[in-house]
């Protein structure tokens, strides 16, 4: 298949992702969300960094089990009611586990226990799932990383990375001690240590031979090993049975084009790169032939994107960018990783399910699975599955229909979002997710992230607007969405111009239409970094004919939590642009916030006083104000995510309610009534957890609500954009 055509068949299936097919093919879909910090230890403190990295199952499926490197443990999750996943605790290892393994109720860890990177050790622990207690302890004699057991689990590997200090010589290699790999055989789940050999790697690789740094082992059915080297960029198959190298080649490199190399607040897929190294993680057999490797790049490559090779280092198929361009359709590309390996695949998984061979692709700057249906020959991109941040392992359950993911990192100690465990299940029904995607323009995706404003387009049932914020500082857009398509497709995208270049120092959080068919967009400032508090009137085309400052009297009193959402109220003359203030400004009493108004005519501004809702933790502040009716309706959220989420609703005031008083004087208090509760929507959205930025709301030209969830364009965030219709009762 050409670069051009499998572009084209990506797009395809991207915008065609939620049709029902004429026979319902099953799909996977995330059933249930599991928070690790569940499994911390009573003597912990409940903000305690946790991590779920790699992930196995036991042999009847209801019990996952989890490597916990910054806890220091292993942790046990039931599943035997996978949609309603419970803590099954965590057993403390006395050191750093880095993968985990499992047979015969049994768990096999490689546990890191060195002294420093240049006094590598570790050791193979043996773990009773029951009692949950260690039953025995192998020396592996260095550090290790990856441990997998072939298929009737008779015969284990572990790659002894031995990784380099990335603080030594600028992280170059050589760096002693060289790694290597440990085979062992289980018997029943147990390990005779006295038995292990260590198979050396030296003198295989082009590129630093004499400090091979394994990285990712697995097994095929010939008990033949493909082990990564990842710094080396190279492949080594060994016989498990002999312990011997049977063969080696270089993962080579490859040249990328259609992709985003510069970190500068745009996503412009039109660039490329030659000759870039695939330095290759995770390695999965897809039959006693053939692998894939998912080229995540650690010391000086990383082609974002995966290979299958034959055993004898033939690349049967190179996704080049095929895989990134598919996930900025889904707006999980994150643009700060532009300039460096993109979204870094990292993890993978391969499984049959049925009569369908899979393999499941984990990008780690992406927090995004993609799922492939293994052909035989070209892989066919099937799903994008939303993970939690950073996912780094995932474990596939056939007899059970199920799939999991381990996502790495914990943000608890910062207020965001813990480590999770995310659990899939394979029927028949629809896509649950994406919810939205963008289509192509002049060859190449439109790219989005961070969508935090919603309005109509006039006349057009099912049309709205959108705009993202300073993520995308460099390239201030406008897009268009076609709602009426399931999932939703940005189908256009409109840059701000100001002198014909694309504007700078904008951080747009709202937008609404002009009866001139002229946009009104703010911009929620932030003085540290120069950018304004403002409002901006741009054309059809998308330039800047007018901006409007805050007057002195309210700029005097600004904090960075600024303008988060503008509507247009009246006709005429006496049209008047009203304006949430996300926070209490320095004038505010706490509780109580500003809906701004300005009269583009008259020139006039003035407020009211908006009163907040009260959480225990947390702040609350406005991300949204659209009028419908007789009414404006206006977002009021709490900044809380996952389990400690309470406060995502709508509420309406009356327009009678909105009469300004001027500014510096005493402003009237609305009165507000609850019109939407969200949060059950955005638990049960994707089974996801509840996401924190619902920024977006409006009614189309027909009078129905939508609603949309910023992602942050993906820095520490699930990269989960929630684009969905809105139920009102009646009576709201």
């Amino acid at each position: 298949m050409t670069i051009l055509s499998r572009k084209a068949a990506l797009a395809a299936v991207l915008l065609a992702s939620v049709a029902v097919p004429a026979a319902a093919e099953p799909v996977f879909n995330r059933i249930a969300s599991f928070p690790v910090a569940q499994n911390l230890p009573a003597d912990k403190d409940k903000l305690s960094p946790t991590s779920a990295e790699i992930i196995t199952a036991t042999d009847d499926g209801n019990t996952l089990i989890y490597s916990d490197s910054p806890l220091g443990a292993i942790g046990f999750i039931d599943i035997t009611d996978a949609k309603a996943p419970k803590a099954a605790g965590a057993l403390m290892m006395d050191g750093e586990p880095t993968s985990v393994s499992s047979s015969a109720g049994k768990a096999l860890v490689a546990v890191n226990t060195s002294e420093s990177k240049a006094k590598p050790s570790g050791r193979l622990a043996i773990v009773d799932v029951a009692t949950k207690k260690i039953e025995n302890i192998c020396d592996l004699g260095g550090q290790p990383d990856s441990i997998a057991l072939n298929k009737d689990k008779t015969l284990g590997a572990i790659a002894i990375e031995n990784e380099r200090d990335e603080e030594v010589n600028d992280g170059k290699i050589p760096q002693m001690p060289a790694g290597e790999l440990a085979v062992f055989q289980v018997n029943n789940g147990t390990v005779d240590c006295g038995a292990i050999k260590h198979v050396a790697l030296n003198g295989l690789a082009g590129v630093a031979p004499e400090d091979p740094e394994p990285e990712f082992v697995a097994f095929n059915g010939q008990n033949e090993i493909a082990l990564t080297l990842q710094e080396n960029n190279e492949i080594v198959i060994i016989d498990a049975n002999t312990a011997q190298v049977k063969t080696h080649f270089t993962a080579g490199s490859v040249d990328l084009s259609g992709i985003d190399t510069k970190r500068d607040g745009a996503l412009k897929f039109s660039s490329e790169s030659k000759g870039v190294l695939r330095e290759p993680d995770a390695v999965k057999w897809l039959d006693d032939n053939r692998l894939v490797v998912a080229n995540e790049g650690d010391y000086q490559g990383g082609s974002r994107g995966f290979t299958i090779f034959d055993k004898t280092g033939k690349v049967l198929y190179e996704s080049g960018a095929s895989f990134e361009r598919a996930v900025a359709h889904i707006g999980h590309y994150p643009e700060s990783r532009s300039g460096s390996k993109g979204v870094e695949p990292e993890g993978l998984e391969a499984a049959k399910f049925g009569d369908d061979q899979y393999f499941f692709l984990l990008a780690e700057r992406a927090s995004v699975v993609g799922v492939y249906k293994d052909t035989g020959a070209d892989p066919e991109l099937v799903q994008l599955l939303p993970s939690g941040i950073s996912p780094e392992g995932g474990v596939a359950i056939p007899q059970r229909n199920l799939f999991a993911t381990a996502n790495e990192l914990d943000l608890g100690q910062d207020g965001g979002v813990r480590s999770h465990v995310m659990i899939y299940e394979r029927s028949e029904g629809e896509k649950a997710y994406p919810q939205i995607v963008s289509a192509e323009k002049d060859g190449n995706p439109i790219g989005f992230a961070a969508l935090s404003g919603l309005a109509a387009v006039p006349g057009k049932p099912g049309m709205l607007y959108a705009v993202s914020d300073s993520v995308l500082g460099s390239q201030p857009t406008i897009y268009t969405i076609d709602a009426t398509k399931k999932p939703a497709v940005i189908t256009d995208a409109l840059v701000v111009k100001r002198d014909g270049a694309p504007a700078q120092k904008l951080d747009i959080e709202g937008i609404a239409v002009a009866a001139d068919g002229s946009f009104w967009l703010a911009s929620e400032g932030n003085s540290e970094r120069l950018v304004p508090h403002a409002l901006y009137n741009v054309n059809a085309k998308g330039d800047i004919k007018a901006e409007i400052a805050l007057p002195r009297e309210l700029a005097a009193n600004e904090i960075r939590y600024g303008f988060e959402g503008v509507t247009i109220v009246g006709t005429g003359d006496d049209a008047t642009l009203w304006m949430v203030v996300q926070r209490e400004w320095g004038d505010d009493e706490k509780g109580f916030v500003k809906l701004v108004s300005y009269n583009p005519k008259k020139k006039e501004w003035g407020a009211v006083r908006y009163p907040l809702d009260k959480t225990e933790s947390g702040w609350v502040g406005l991300s949204e104000i659209s009028a419908d009716g007789d009414n404006v309706y206006i977002i009021e959220r709490d900044n809380l995510v996952g389990d400690a989420a309470r406060l995502k609703k709508l509420y309406k005031v009356a327009i009678s309610e909105l009469k300004p008083a001027k500014l510096g004087a005493e402003l009237p208090v609305v009165k507000k009534a609850e019109a939407h509760d969200f949060l059950d929507e955005l638990k049960t959205a994707t089974n996801g957890y509840v996401l924190d930025k619902l920024e977006g709301f409006t009614f189309d030209a027909s009078g129905k609500p939508y609603a949309v969830t910023d992602n942050d364009g993906v820095s520490d965030s699930s990269g989960e954009t929630l684009f969905f219709p809105v139920e009102l009762s009646a009576t709201n």
